[in-house]
């Protein structure tokens, strides 16, 4: 019998283990949880780097305008100029994985 694992983690799942963890209400822990996030989003809006030590660096960055093209159809188009989201791993989790 083979066994199916799930692939990925969700909020849920953290907040339960959290809740687990450290004995507090799962509202409370939910709460934390999301202000968390919304403190990184909201350091995110104004450009700052946010770095967790031992996980990685989140850093946002501008992409310019540029031309692009579906591969199916081969129908060109302009992929307009946006910031995104980058996030480089940490050498310690890098290290932890392998």
């Amino acid at each position: 019998m083979t066994t199916k694992f799930k692939q990925n983690i969700g909020k849920r799942e953290i907040i339960t283990k959290l809740t687990s963890a450290f004995g507090f209400s799962s509202k409370n822990v939910k709460k934390i949880t999301e202000d968390i996030i919304e403190i990184i989003i909201s350091n995110l809006i104004y450009n700052k780097k946010i770095n967790l030590k031992n996980l990685g660096t989140f850093n946002v960055i501008f992409k310019k305008k540029r031309d692009g093209r579906n591969p199916k159809t081969k129908e060109k188009f302009i992929i307009t100029s946006r910031n995104t989201i980058k996030f480089k791993v940490s050498e310690f989790l890098k290290k932890k994985i392998n």
